[in-house]
Order: structure tokens, then sequence, then C-alpha cells
């Protein structure tokens, strides 16, 4: 059937009349996104926190050849898993102390404003 330029489609009846509750009812229940949480992202970074750990765990177990460390005037042998791990530990508190620095610099110039 070949539609007219000025032909208008009917509206729908369903739609013409919206339906309303009968007295006493309870309007039907709306589906609400869930709101993100302070607890839902704790657990998240939990999960990924242990999802870490079993890979760190995993490297370790697989390295397990001992090496020679010297450190100054310390000598003492580690398995190789342990030896990157202390040195990651390392790094990261080096970085986190130079981080803790500049942020004492920062608020110590925010209090003088």
């Amino acid at each position: 059937m070949p539609t007219h330029p000025d032909h208008t489609p009917e509206p729908d009846p369903d739609l013409a009349h919206p339906r309303t509750e009968p007295p006493g009812s309870t309007p039907p229940a709306t589906v609400e996104k869930p709101l993100a949480s302070r607890t839902g992202y704790a657990w998240t970074g939990l999960v990924v926190g242990v999802l870490i750990l079993v890979v760190l765990l995993i490297f370790i177990l697989q390295n397990l050849d001992q090496v020679d460390v010297h450190l100054f005037f310390w000598n003492f042998s580690l398995p190789l898993g342990v030896t990157v791990l202390l040195s990651v530990i390392g790094g990261a508190l080096v970085m986190a102390s130079v981080g803790g620095v500049r942020i004492l610099q920062l608020r110590r110039r925010a209090k003088h404003r």
C-alpha cells in the first residue's frame, strides 16, 4: 500500500489513553540503576589485590633459583623471586617517600597563603 505525503498515521490506542491503576493498588515497581558505593569500590579493590598477589606468588614459586646478593657490607643468598620482590618494594618506598615530601611541601605552601 503506497503512502501519501498528506497521510498521517493513526495514533496507537494504547498510547492515546494511558492506563490508570485502580484505587488502592500500588504502582508497578521501577527498576533503578544501583549506585556506586565505597563498599563496592573497596570490594573491587580487594578482588584486584588478591589477583595481583596470586600472580606474585606464582612468579616467586617459579623463580626459586638462589642468587647471591651483595648490599654494602652484607652478603646473603635469596631466591630470585624474593630478590625481585624486595627490589620492587624498595623502589616503591623510595617513590612514596619522594611523593610524601612533595605533598608536605604543597600543604605547607597552602597554609601560608
